[in-house]
Formats: C-alpha cells, sequence, structure tokens
C-alpha cells in the first residue's frame, strides 16, 4: 500500500503544490497506482488467504502496469516514439465554456512538466515502480 500511496503523494503535490498539471498519460498512470492501493487494501481485511493473495497480486501487477505506463510516457516525452495522437488535456478554469476551452492551457504529453538530472516524472515512475514491483514480488516468492 506504501509503494501506490507514495506515488499518489507525489503526483498531487506535484500537481497542487507546484501546479503541474497531469497529462492524458500522466492520469493512466494514476489510475494504475489507485486500482493497486485499492487491491493492496483489500488484500489486508479480506478474510480467505486465497482471495487475499489474489489481491495482493493484482497490487503488485497494478504497481507494475504504472511503471510500464511511465516508462512509455517517458518515451514519448523524450521523443523515442510517438504517443498517442489525441495524447493532450485541456485545463478548464471556471466561467463560460466555450471561452475556456478556447483558452485554456493544453497539456501535452510528449513534453515533459518537471525533469531532474534530465528524468521526467513518468521516467521516475517507471524506474521507482518496476523497481518496487521487483522487489515486492522477490520478497513475497521469498517468504513462501
Amino acid at each position: 500500500m506504501l509503494v501506490p500511496a507514495g506515488a499518489m503523494a507525489t503526483a498531487l503535490v506535484a500537481q497542487y503544490g507546484f501546479a503541474l498539471a497531469p497529462c492524458e498519460m500522466c492520469w493512466w498512470q494514476r489510475y494504475a497506482h489507485i486500482a493497486a492501493f485499492v487491491a493492496a487494501l483489500l488484500a489486508l481485511v479480506v478474510r480467505d488467504p486465497r482471495a487475499s493473495r489474489l489481491l495482493f497480486w493484482l497490487a503488485v501487477a497494478g504497481i507494475a502496469a504504472s511503471g510500464l505506463i511511465g516508462g512509455y510516457h517517458a518515451g514519448v516525452e523524450y521523443h523515442w516514439w510517438q504517443g498517442i495522437t489525441t495524447c493532450s488535456t485541456i485545463r478548464l478554469s471556471g466561467g463560460d465554456a466555450l471561452d475556456a476551452i478556447l483558452n485554456a492551457p493544453v497539456i501535452r504529453c510528449d513534453v515533459p512538466a518537471w525533469t531532474l538530472f534530465g528524468i521526467s516524472m513518468a521516467g521516475y515512475n517507471f524506474i521507482g515502480s518496476l523497481g518496487a514491483a521487483a522487489v515486492i514480488g522477490l520478497l513475497a516468492r521469498r517468504g513462501r
């Protein structure tokens, strides 16, 4: 639960604390982490050991899926390959809807909102999520 919760906390601080609006692929990564968090939470409260084990592995898969989406997104940002052509988000604010749409900034998926040492948030999600999923999976297998 700590990995998806930490990833989501980081994303929300970036969005609301530093005004880094998410693009469409950023949302995809978030959805996978939210699903992983819910699966991990359910794994803790479900009494059936088989169901709990299944939910645990679904949580690990969700973390890994977010990492893979992050890797794809990072590749789009580095222009290693082209992303989907409809990948942009329009940030709307209140008032007249048409005026808001026409004047809203477009959040592009192929332009990183932030980088550190040349790695974008999507790149860090790729590294962190796949690494965490691998470590969690190995520790779980070892614990058997």
